[in-house]
């Protein structure tokens, strides 16, 4: 798969989400703000107004968050999980792992790095975990330097 340095790669579900998260900004969000703002200029003196402020503030935080996610989907590439390929990781792909050091199953989901959440068992394909996975297939064992520069070692166990 050939990328350039400004794509961002993501899953389908993250593309969904995030021209969801567009569309709300520009359409129901922005009327928000604009009742808001109304409501605010109603109250009179804008300078010592502190809903106006505060709502002008609002608009200006939606504003830029839709330049970032409308510039964010200019440079998308959505990579498509390959449901004929079974048995190797790959973007999309649910992994459990062995962590043999810590003698511990961990369950992951392979995502792209807008939806990346280690928390909730998403993790990135750019991160050093997501990398050692990808193409990998159950009982391979991968080696991962942490932070800290020690080496984990993991096995894959299931690939969904």
């Amino acid at each position: 798969m050939s990328i350039n340095k400004d794509q961002i790669l993501v899953t389908e579900d993250e593309f969904k989400q995030l021209n969801e998260e567009l569309e709300y900004r520009k359409v129901t969000l922005r009327k928000e703000i604009a009742a808001k703002i109304k409501i605010a200029l109603g109250f009179g003196d804008l300078s010592e107004n502190a809903e106006y402020t505060e709502a002008k503030e609002e608009q200006n935080h939606n504003e830029s968050k839709i330049i970032v996610l409308e510039d964010k989907l200019k440079r998308i590439k959505v990579v498509k999980h390959d449901t004929s390929v079974k048995g190797i990781v790959q973007m999309g792909s649910k992994v459990k792992i062995y962590d043999i050091e810590f003698d511990e199953e961990l369950d992951y989901t392979i995502v792209g790095t807008i939806g990346a959440d280690p928390f909730s068992g998403k993790i990135s394909q750019e991160s050093p975990l997501g990398k050692a996975l990808l193409d990998k297939k159950a009982n391979d064992t991968v080696e991962v330097t942490s932070p800290g520069g020690d080496i984990i070692k993991y096995k894959v166990l299931e690939i969904n």
